[in-house]
């Protein structure tokens, strides 16, 4: 079955019953739950970087794309303000997108190694990639209140998903999953490590829950792999590492 892009059309076609994930993600792009996100995602979208004059940004939330029965679901930051606020896509049209995507080819996570706007033909092979926030703040730092107004959302793709690995990009992404599975432990009596014992660290690994992994990478940003603390090897060793888990 070909993987899903996990977009959605802004009207469905009559007579066809929406998918979950479709359902979802209507919801995350129509959101307006955060006003300081809101109005800068549409004053960049209006405003426009000089080299993107002719782009129609998308300037709304970013959902998430990719596999529906992926094993591997993949936890960023949050949109570019013109990146995937111009594009619409995660991982779209920036820096970030043009290290990463390369490597998830390489990986054979990816059918092709460029991710430039959403009708690229790219498509994910059982990977899901997501982020903790879905617009795009002002100086990259969305607020705590602003990550927990998203969390329901990425809570619900867990939910959709039940993913094998889970790959956090960054320390915040990390924070954030343990925030949600340590909630979800607390509800069903389960038990997991305590957050003193699982310390952020590239290449680090922990058991979540039985069945699933965590697995922790610097974020590509090109504050990391311009300065050589995320390099080529080092993130191409992390998509390997997830391959394992996914057998593990």
């Amino acid at each position: 079955m070909k993987p899903s892009t996990g977009f959605v059309p802004e009207t469905s076609l009559p007579g066809i019953q929406s998918t979950p994930f479709e359902m979802l993600n209507k919801e995350i792009i129509a959101c307006h739950k955060c006003p300081r996100l809101v109005a800068w995602r549409e004053e960049v979208a209006r405003t426009k970087r000089k080299a993107y004059q002719g782009w129609d940004y998308w300037g709304k939330p970013v959902p998430g794309f990719g596999d529906h029965n992926a094993h591997v679901l993949v936890v960023g930051l949050a949109p570019g303000a013109h990146g995937s606020n111009r594009t619409g896509r995660q991982f779209t049209g920036d820096g970030s997108g043009g290290f990463m995507y390369p490597a998830l080819y390489r990986a054979e996570f990816a059918n092709q190694p460029q991710s430039i706007s959403r009708e690229d033909r790219l498509t994910l092979r059982d990977m899901y990639i997501t982020a903790v926030g879905r617009c795009a703040p002002p100086g990259n730092k969305p607020t705590s209140e602003e990550l927990n107004n998203c969390q329901p959302y990425l809570e619900r793709e867990i939910e959709l998903l039940n993913p094998k690995v889970i790959v956090a990009l960054g320390r915040i992404a990390f924070e954030r999953i343990l925030k949600i599975y340590l909630s979800r432990a607390h509800r069903n009596l389960q038990t997991v490590k305590p957050p003193a014992s699982m310390v952020f660290g590239h290449g680090a690994v922990y058991k979540l829950i039985p069945e699933t992994w965590l697995l922790c990478s610097y974020h590509p940003s090109q504050q990391n792999t311009q300065t050589g603390k995320l390099t080529i090897k080092m993130f191409d060793q992390i998509w390997k590492k997830a391959r394992e888990l996914i057998n593990a």
